[in-house]
């Protein structure tokens, strides 16, 4: 169960006026993935779904980190983002 504040920065991030960058927002897939799921039991996409890939690989990194860890390390980067992005 996720907490009120991570909500609230999952949010903000999807409503900032300009777009972070691939990375930022494949870390950002990760941590959500891995505090809202746990860790990633799928079977890795096909080798021509490059997009589905990245998205994979950046939440399996993150397995046996735990779902709180995820979460704080999640609205840390949120934060970063927002303060970078934010006017």
């Amino acid at each position: 169960m996720v907490s009120e504040t991570f909500t609230q920065k999952a949010e903000a991030i999807s409503n900032l006026p300009t777009r972070p960058s691939d990375e930022e927002l494949l870390n950002l897939y990760g941590l959500y993935k891995q505090a809202t799921v746990g860790d990633n039991e799928t079977t890795k996409p096909g080798m021509f779904d490059f997009k589905g890939k990245y998205k994979w690989e950046s939440w399996d990194k993150l397995k046996g980190i735990s779902q709180e860890e995820a979460e704080s390390k999640y609205i840390a980067l949120v934060d970063e983002l927002l303060a970078k992005y934010s006017n």
